[in-house]
């Protein structure tokens, strides 16, 4: 018996072929009758046979194989783990692009910036961006001035009543 409602009309197309088979009505009467080809119904009725009526039901295309083997995607947490540096870069910072070079070197296979975005968050690395700062930069110093100079130079009034 069906189980669920069709999501839409060719479901429901197939769907009521199935029925019209189970009332015993021939494959040439029942594509008559629902407009399609003697073997569409004949495709249907073997997939039906084969996987049972949740066969006649719509299925989501499986979309490309991945050209990365899964045991590959998990090695590339640790190739990525050693460092942009050690890889050949300069700077220890992982873009997008530097990581589709170091895939295509290490697998053999190429990905646009984006594609490899999709696999890093994957295996859960997230996108960051590096915070562009002085390398002379003096914590301490800033720190001070915060503390010491910045509450001088504030305008605020003096008293909350103060205009």
């Amino acid at each position: 018996m069906i189980k669920k409602r069709p999501d839409d009309w060719r479901e429901a197309r197939r769907l009521r072929a199935w029925e019209l088979r189970k009332q015993g009505w021939k494959a040439a009467r029942i594509a008559e009758a629902l407009g399609v080809t003697r073997g569409a119904v004949s495709q249907w009725f073997k997939r039906a046979d084969e996987e049972g009526v949740e066969g006649l039901y719509r299925r989501k295309a499986p979309g490309p194989k991945p050209r990365l083997r899964e045991e590959e995607v998990a090695r590339l947490p640790v190739l990525l783990g050693q460092g942009a540096e050690a890889h050949g870069f300069r700077g220890d910072l992982w873009t997008c692009p530097r990581v589709v070079r170091v895939i295509a070197k290490e697998f053999g296979v190429t990905y646009t910036p984006q594609q490899v975005g999709n696999i890093l968050r994957k295996i859960g690395w997230s996108r960051q961006k590096p915070m562009t700062r002085a390398s002379q930069r003096d914590e301490v110093a800033i720190a001070a001035w915060r503390e010491e100079t910045w509450p001088a130079l504030k305008k605020r009034p003096e008293q909350k009543d103060a205009p």
